[in-house]
């Protein structure tokens, strides 16, 4: 039971700072914080993250560039350009890495107004310190796994980042209804996600990409956004204008 806790904990805790912080605030800005409360979420997100944790500032670029150029052959993970999602996933990987280690810079319109922490985001992504958390993960299963079938979640807990990533970006982009045309195939994957904490919303988002709700219809509740309503009316974060109502 406490391996299954330890799980649902490490999904969500992870995928709630991918959305909240490197989505909708590195990527969109779709609110305002004082830097030491930006300082805490990156913290956050890198232990939630753990092993697998995204540099807010790649993940901002490549985002950026998958809006500007979605399913066509120079967004950077289009479902429709790959003939499975682990080919799609070690292509973003690829990708990625190059704007993580800053061997090749963005075009200017996808430069700028991301978090930067260089400490941080070095150590965060180092080899070692990817290692020490898969390490702690392989302890805390050693200790509390009961049966066999538990180590099965292991490798899960190692990409967790990449996989959230990897089923928004798959599904999205290729499974369920639209609401608006987009000129692009994104998707509303299912009309209740709560499982990806809104993200399978994919058409709703890209019609209105900087809307911190990523539902449109009644029944398309993103269970995110209530969060960062209380968050706003808390003077904790500071929600765009006319996303408050």
């Amino acid at each position: 039971m406490i391996i299954i806790i330890f799980f649902v904990a490490h999904w969500f805790l992870s995928l709630f700072f991918q959305t909240f912080y490197l989505h909708r605030y590195a990527a969109h800005k779709m609110f305002t914080t004082p830097k030491v409360t930006e300082r805490i979420f990156h913290t956050l997100t890198f232990i939630c993250q753990g092993s697998s944790f995204l540099n807010p500032r790649a993940y901002a670029i490549m985002h950026r560039e998958h809006h500007a150029y979605s399913d066509t052959e120079k967004d950077p993970h289009s479902p429709h350009f790959f003939t499975d999602v682990f080919q799609m996933m070690y292509k973003t990987a690829i990708s990625f890495r190059i704007y993580e280690k800053r061997i090749r810079e963005p075009e200017a319109q996808f430069k700028g107004n991301y978090p930067e922490w260089r400490f941080l985001d070095y150590y965060g992504s180092h080899t070692v310190t990817r290692i020490l958390f898969g390490l702690l993960y392989v302890a805390f299963y050693t200790a509390f796994a009961t049966a066999w079938w538990m180590w099965l979640l292991l490798p899960l807990h190692f990409i967790m980042g990449p996989l959230h990533g990897a089923i928004v970006n798959w599904c999205g982009h290729k499974y369920g209804y639209s609401n608006f045309d987009n000129g692009d195939k994104s998707k509303n994957t299912t009309p209740f996600d709560f499982l990806m904490l809104g993200e399978l919303f994919q058409n709703n988002h890209h019609k209105r990409p900087n809307s911190p709700n990523f539902g449109a219809r009644w029944f398309e509740i993103d269970p995110v956004y209530p969060v960062m309503k209380v968050m706003h009316y808390m003077r904790i974060i500071r929600l765009r204008k006319p996303a408050i109502a």
